[in-house]
C-alpha cells in the first residue's frame, strides 16, 4: 500500500464498554487496510475529520480486531453526526 496517495477512512462507531461510551475515541476503517498487519503500520499517524465549520485532528493509538480497524483518539470528542463520515490520513 502506497501512503503517498490520499488515504480515506470512515468513522464506524465510538469505543464502547459495558456501561460507558467514549466520544473521544472512535473506531475507523480505512480503505485498503484489511488486516491486522497493515493496520498496525498506521499507529502513531494523524487523522483529520472535517466538517463544514470545523475540523478535528486525532491520533491513531492502536488496532481494533483483526480486520484492519483502528482506534483514533481526538483531543475533543467528535459529535454523533460524525459517525459514518469520511476522515483523511494526514501524516
Amino acid at each position: 500500500m502506497i501512503l503517498s496517495q490520499k488515504v480515506l477512512g470512515r468513522i464506524t462507531n465510538y469505543q464502547t464498554g459495558p456501561n460507558t461510551q467514549a466520544s473521544k475515541v472512535c473506531l475507523i476503517e480505512f480503505t485498503g487496510f484489511d488486516s491486522l498487519c497493515l493496520a498496525g503500520k498506521l499507529i502513531g499517524r494523524k487523522v483529520t475529520w472535517k466538517n463544514q465549520t470545523a475540523s478535528k485532528i486525532g491520533k491513531i493509538t492502536g488496532t481494533h480486531g483483526r480486520n484492519g480497524m483502528v482506534k483514533v483518539r481526538f483531543k475533543h470528542g467528535v459529535p454523533g453526526q460524525a459517525i459514518g463520515s469520511i476522515v483523511e490520513l494526514t501524516s
